[in-house]
């Protein structure tokens, strides 16, 4: 081959490596083009959609839904799922309030919340890690049987009355500016850290791309499945908390509208299905997206039939995003 036809193989190469670094970052980064397209789209439509009261109430409907979001990437990302995150949410919450209802202390019936959701978690985490049983099997049931016990629990009456105390994070706020979406944001900052500077979150995403290969490069692959379901729900537990702060009250059908929204929201912010991919920044595009769409056909007058239609519709593209992503990063 002549010095001619090197040279000419060697730009092509760059041409080729140059265009699939370029469609890798664009497939990685969708979500975020995705976002500004929709806020553009919503705020040219009607101009009320930049006011700063819009954008305050996206941010505080983003909140719950970006934690339960958070946890749940976790258990995607080693390529498992977790299908029990919103009844964990539900009967954490039902369970907190209603001691907090019949005498414990607000503070305390918090922390029940929050640990009541990481040891669902870790008994997740153990039958599947463990016991080797199927995690969409096993954790629908478990959702099943935590939404089954929030109905007994309430008698199909609403938990309501809190203290002032117990709600301000979800009702108050600092300097004009409303407080719940600050644990939110606080949250991701948190994940951002573990995922790229420590070993647990290497690890977790060794666990997710290859369990074979983590397995003999000496990683404890079931005790990084275990951390990654008491992760999911721990903050399953604490979304719920939050979302009970919000409320102010604690239905019999409490949190049942996240389960797909909290799984298209992770896909679509490039958490792939397959595990092994992700990062948390996409995971935050992808739950602020979902909430400024919801929002905007709220604020743009457009009925409620059709906000439900579009959120199908986002998880369906979700899905087909993750698939075209797999089937491209293959070759």
């Amino acid at each position: 081959m002549s010095v001619k036809e090197t040279n000419l193989v060697v730009q092509q190469q760059k041409s080729l490596n140059t265009n699939r670094n370029w469609l890798e970052f664009s497939a990685n980064n969708i979500v975020w083009f995705l976002l500004i397209a929709a806020i553009l789209i919503m705020g040219s439509i009607n101009s009320i959609f930049f006011s700063v009261s819009i954008l305050q109430n996206i941010l505080v409907q983003t909140a719950v839904l970006g934690v339960l979001t958070a946890g749940l990437a976790h258990v995607l990302i080693i390529g498992e799922i977790d299908l029990s995150v919103t009844g964990v949410l539900a009967f954490s919450a039902g369970l907190g309030t209603f001691l907090m209802n019949n005498g414990l202390p607000w503070f305390i019936a918090i922390i029940v919340i929050v640990l009541f959701g990481l040891l669902i978690g870790l008994i997740n985490g153990i039958l599947i890690a463990k016991l080797k049983a199927a995690a969409l099997i096993e954790t629908l049931a478990m959702g099943l049987i935590l939404q089954g016990a929030l109905m007994a629990l309430t008698q199909g009456r609403s938990i309501v009355n809190f203290p002032e105390a117990f709600t301000w994070i979800g009702k108050g706020s600092i300097l004009g500016m409303p407080v719940l979406p600050i644990p939110f944001l606080l949250c991701y900052v948190l994940i951002y850290f573990i995922w790229k500077k420590t070993v647990f979150g290497r690890s977790l995403f060794a666990t997710g791309g290859n369990t074979t290969s983590a397995h003999v490069s000496g990683i404890p692959v079931d005790r990084i499945k275990i951390y990654a379901f008491t992760i999911s729900g721990t903050l399953a537990g604490f979304s719920g908390y939050l979302l009970a702060a919000y409320m102010g009250a604690v239905t019999m059908t409490f949190g049942q509208d996240f389960l797909m929204y909290t799984l298209a929201a992770a896909v679509i912010g490039g958490v792939s299905l397959t595990g092994g991919r992700g990062n948390i920044s996409g995971v935050l595009g992808g739950v602020l997206l979902l909430t400024v769409i919801q929002v905007g056909l709220q604020v743009l007058g457009i009925s409620s039939y059709f906000v439900t239609m579009v959120g199908g519709a986002m998880i369906f593209v979700a899905v087909m995003v993750d698939a075209l992503k797999t089937r491209y990063l293959r070759f």
